[in-house]
């Protein structure tokens, strides 16, 4: 066992501390959590939008403004479609050699390739989620005198929020798991990074074993935050 425990150590020593190549894993994690965050923030916001565009949430009176509704509708039903009808890392490598080609930052393509697609299935988690609240909430709403869009923001969307919060969660980390793709375009990702390692070093155990623990802490560092709001969630309607 010790024998074991001692070649394991000597293999990992070897593999990730010579030259400091354990650096390639953080500077990898840097850009993974980058790409992560800023596509979440993107995702989110374009997703509330086409969810509340698909879920009818906006009825204007004026024909112009009900034109435009309408027009928005057909574009994100359109976007839907394409995005969730195509894999990620096309959309990612189409992103980066045929759209934004004047872009060189790749983690920049990447930012906002993953959070176009992320925006997809956001929008269709928050249009559910707006879709299983009681009409009759919109119709309190207005008869207390509120707005539809004061109704909407107010009443309707935090509990909307509260049905949806576990299926966001599971977009989110799937999200974080999928930008191991972005090495497809140059970027310096945690993937890309153990695969420096094994390159260099001939070794492949140690630095995508290392790459798989960072995720997997990652991932039940998230889920536990997800938990812990769920739980506060809970607790706030039972007062």
């Amino acid at each position: 066992m010790m024998s074991w425990l001692t070649d394991m150590w000597n293999r990992f020593y070897d593999t990730m501390i010579v030259d400091d190549r354990y650096l390639q894993i953080f500077w990898g994690l840097g850009n993974t959590l980058l790409i992560t965050v800023c596509a979440i923030l993107m995702g989110t916001v374009i997703g509330t939008i086409i969810a509340m565009i698909k879920a009818k949430v906006f009825n204007p009176r004026n024909i112009v403004l009900k034109a435009i509704v309408k027009i928005l509708d057909v574009v994100g039903s359109v976007y839907l479609t394409i995005i969730r009808g195509t894999p990620m890392i096309l959309q990612l490598m189409i992103m980066y050699y045929v759209i934004l080609t004047n872009i060189t930052n790749g983690v920049t393509v990447a930012c906002i390739a993953f959070g176009i697609n992320s925006g997809a299935y956001v929008a269709e988690v928050i249009r559910t989620g707006i879709l299983s609240v009681d009409k009759g909430q919109m119709e309190a709403g207005r008869s207390l005198g509120l707005t539809q869009t004061t109704t909407m923001f107010k009443i309707i969307f935090p509990q909307a929020l509260k049905n949806v919060l576990p299926a966001l969660g599971n977009e989110f980390i799937a999200l974080l798991k999928e930008t191991s793709v972005a090495g497809y375009i140059g970027i310096h990702d945690l993937t890309k990074g153990s695969d420096i390692i094994r390159t260099t070093t001939y070794e492949s155990f140690i630095p995508l074993i290392s790459a798989g623990l960072v995720y997997l802490v990652l991932v039940v560092g998230l889920t536990s935050l997800l938990g812990c709001l769920e739980r506060r969630l809970r607790k706030s309607d039972i007062r």
